[in-house]
């Protein structure tokens, strides 16, 4: 395990070269900006010989649509079990969201003007679910409830299929819970691309959502401005900060299961006050991995995507987190500790604190939704919420004694700016 000690000279230079390893590459950008390209000219027949290239999925156009009888055949076929948990995480969600519903308000403004805001919901928008061999079911649920609760008229859902075209019950069985009827079995760049530009069996929609990889989070970058996008959300990150309170098998169960998405470009942090905590972190990980299915995969992104940071102070702890700005922190550390770095760390997407919140339960049954900004993004982006399924609208009114108060600022505004035809605009009502 790499360890990087704060107090070191070179740390500001390690971290942030750590941090730009998850920098899309050139070949990437590359190659999403021909295949968003020829999906823009050639429509269905690209998005099915892209299907067939990345999906081994033999797909006409007509194949694209799941129909929604398939929906819900598979609720009928999931386990109990599983049905249970997936109503139980779509109440959660809903009774979480619905809380950050924006409101329309009208009020008075300093002249005595009528001011205020509307708020409608996107009329169209693209949900995109990884799936093929980890499907996010959770995904489906932590982005079109939101979709749902902000009232969007139309949802369209994008997601891979297998080599045979099948899409995961359990996925299916979510879109046909919270209420959606059109998805695609499509997925990856050419899919973001359909959702963009649009193709003869797909209308294309005004804003992209959801996580993917670096291919599909690069896609979303280069149709920015033709459609909306949401926060970016690429491959996955984690911070574990402890001190001595912190349960190490606890710390250590939480990094691989971060890693266990397995792209390879995940990045996995560990902040702690002591060597000795490092230390044992590092020992619970090593003890832990092999009882994994996917130990081979956790173990690459361990090996290129975790570091281990020594601090000394919780003033550093915060510094380094504020600069990271993870996806997931996690705060195993005392009362005292957790009070001061909850007031001082101010860019993370999601924090778990204490021992007994591991981030499983933020992905899957909490409330928020685990769609959150990665990359240090979470410096100016926050985790997907209802407002963003949703635009704004200011509205403004003045009458006659309002505009006659206004009129000296506008005529100040507007000999600053040698704009004489918008100070007329103003003060030919004055003289009425």
């Amino acid at each position: 395990m790499r360890v990087l000690p704060f107090a070191s000279n070179s740390f500001p230079t390690d971290l942030a070269a750590f941090c730009r390893s998850a920098e899309v590459p050139l070949d990437i950008q590359s190659a999403v900006a021909s295949i968003l390209a020829d999906v823009k000219r050639r429509g269905d027949e690209a998005v099915s010989v892209y299907a067939a290239k990345f999906d081994g999925a033999t797909l006409r156009p007509r194949d694209f649509r799941v129909r929604p009888a398939a929906l819900a055949a598979a609720f009928r076929r999931l386990p109990v079990t599983e049905r249970r948990a997936l109503r139980a995480s779509h109440a959660s969600i809903v009774a979480f969201n619905r809380r950050s519903l924006p409101q329309d308000w009208l009020g008075r403004n300093p002249q005595g003007a009528e001011v205020g805001e509307r708020h409608h919901p996107i009329r169209r928008v693209g949900l995109y679910v990884p799936g093929g061999e980890v499907p996010l079911v959770s995904t489906v649920l932590m982005t079109a409830s939101l979709a749902r609760i902000a009232g969007c008229p139309e949802i369209a859902v994008f997601t891979p299929s297998n080599a045979r075209g099948r899409i995961a019950d359990g996925l299916l069985a979510a879109l046909h819970l919270v209420g959606i009827t059109e998805v695609y079995r499509i997925g990856g760049v050419q899919a973001i691309a359909a959702a963009a530009y649009g193709t003869a069996t797909i209308p294309a929609v005004d804003k992209v959502f959801g996580p993917g990889n670096a291919y599909v989070c690069e896609a979303k970058r280069q149709v920015f401005g033709t459609v909306g996008v949401d926060l970016l959300p690429g491959p996955s990150e984690v911070m574990v900060i402890c001190d001595a309170t912190a349960r190490v098998d606890f710390a250590a169960a939480d990094l691989l299961a971060q890693a266990e998405h397995g792209s390879g470009r995940e990045k996995i942090y560990l902040v702690a006050t002591s060597d000795k905590v490092l230390q044992a972190v590092a020992a619970e990980v090593q003890a832990q991995l092999p009882l994994l299915s996917r130990s081979g995969k956790i173990q690459r992104v361990l090996d290129d995507g975790l570091l281990a940071i020594r601090t000394d102070t919780l003033a550093q702890v915060a510094k380094v987190a504020n600069y990271v700005a993870p996806e997931h922190l996690e705060l195993l550390v005392g009362p005292a500790a957790e009070k001061y770095l909850l007031r001082t760390v101010t860019t993370a997407g999601a924090i778990m604190l204490g021992n007994h919140t591991p981030t499983a339960l933020g992905d899957f049954v909490a409330g928020p939704s685990h769609v959150l900004p990665t990359g240090r993004a979470g410096r100016f982006f926050s985790g997907l919420r209802v407002a963003d399924f949703m635009r704004r609208t200011s509205v403004i009114r003045y009458g006659p004694a309002a505009v006659r108060k206004a009129a000296p600022t506008v005529a100040a505004f507007t000999a600053m700016e040698r704009l004489d035809a918008h100070g007329r605009s103003v003060k030919i009502r004055c003289l009425k």
